[in-house]
């Protein structure tokens, strides 16, 4: 281990990914796996197969109290009081202008208990600006350090993971989550993922990742491989699935990232709400897309758009699809470009290269 990363956090599983000769990267404050056979390789297996992830990494923060459901409704753009108790959602963390603190997944536990898991490099700023919000009857906690978080993803994924419980998974449906025994580990096991493939994200206490995570490639066999972030990035930008810090941030609104659909406006007011109105009232001036290359060349986050001659934009996301054999990427664009079929040319090593503005996602899972 180098020197810089003894300063880097670890996640339970550390200590297994190094055994298992990954490529440790820093990322977030943390030493984390970004590749264990090869990021084409891990990529392959969770389209065709399965894959397993260490996304212990990844924020949790706890609301609860009588008036935990108001507080929610007010910092997040979806509506959350149609949660069914067992149900998650994608939702926003935005500031008044609309643009964002954070995307997030949202759990309700109860009608008085909501479960947040936010990304790992905002954990702190999404708590603080939570409770900076909060009143009432009701508490805010961070309790990320509770936590343990292994994602099995990939057509094979429910069928092994099924080995390991009595619980029936095929009756939990998508974007839903069950409290449940899993080889005698009680764990919460949420039906999502950031990969476009089917699967569970099991959260459990950190003492049990490892006994989890080795069962888990017991059972699997040669059905299921480790795979680390570089793959996690490949298969999230196939399913157009955006990251906070490329794709999105506190310069970006919600409705400019393409995601008006996790914007509930009938629920009432939240904070947002009139800057996002006003947005869409006067319209956007830009929008988030998803493109191919047509000239040979791979597209790199930072790198610039142009459109008859000007610069229009800069890539968010771009990268080689493993699955899909292509170049694709994502780029907010003037919203009167940001069509389908619209040609623009991206700056790639000092030579403009061709490309185009195609439907997303990129990739959807056969059946889905």
């Amino acid at each position: 281990m180098t020197e810089a990363s003894q300063d880097l956090k670890k996640t339970p599983l550390h200590a297994v990914h190094e055994a298992a000769g990954a490529k440790m990267v820093p990322f977030a404050g943390w030493h984390m796996p970004v590749e264990y056979s090869g990021v084409i390789h891990e990529h392959n297996a969770v389209r065709s197969s399965a894959g397993l992830f260490d996304v212990s990494h990844m924020g949790e923060i706890e609301v609860r109290g009588k008036d935990a459901l108001a507080l929610v409704q007010k910092v997040t753009t979806n509506n959350v009081a149609k949660l069914a108790l067992n149900q998650a959602q994608y939702s926003a963390l935005v500031y008044p202008q609309g643009t964002f603190v954070d995307d997030l997944l949202v759990y309700r536990i109860s009608q008085d208990h909501f479960f947040l898991c936010v990304n790992a490099s905002n954990t702190n700023k999404d708590y603080e600006y939570i409770r900076s919000h909060a009143g009432g009857n009701v508490s805010v906690v961070n309790t990320s350090d509770h936590y343990a978080q292994i994602a099995i993803q990939g057509p094979r994924a429910i069928p092994i993971l099924q080995k390991m419980t009595a619980f029936d998974l095929n009756g939990v449906k998508y974007y839903w989550f069950r409290h449940l025994d899993l080889e005698g580990e009680d764990v919460m096991a949420a039906r999502t993922g950031y990969t476009g493939e089917d699967g569970f994200e099991i959260f459990c206490a950190p003492s049990t990742a490892v006994h989890l995570w080795n069962r888990i490639l017991e059972i699997g066999g040669n059905h299921v491989i480790p795979a680390g972030l570089g793959a996690r990035d490949t298969l999230r930008l196939e399913a157009k699935m955006v990251l906070y810090g490329n794709d999105i941030d506190d310069t970006t609104t919600v409705l400019e990232a393409d995601l008006e659909w996790i914007v509930k406006w009938e629920k009432g007011d939240f904070i947002g709400r009139p800057a996002l109105r006003k947005q869409k009232e006067s319209g956007i001036e830009r929008k988030l897309v998803g493109f191919e290359m047509i000239d040979r060349g791979i597209a790199r986050h930072g790198y610039d758009a142009h459109i008859a001659g000007n610069r229009a934009g800069s890539v968010t996301s771009g990268t080689f699809a493993p699955f899909l054999k292509k170049a694709i990427g994502l780029v907010y664009l003037p919203v009167e470009h940001a069509v389908l079929d619209q040609e623009f040319e991206i700056e790639i090593r000092g030579k403009r290269h061709r490309a185009l503005v195609v439907p997303t996602p990129f990739y959807r899972r056969p059946n889905q």
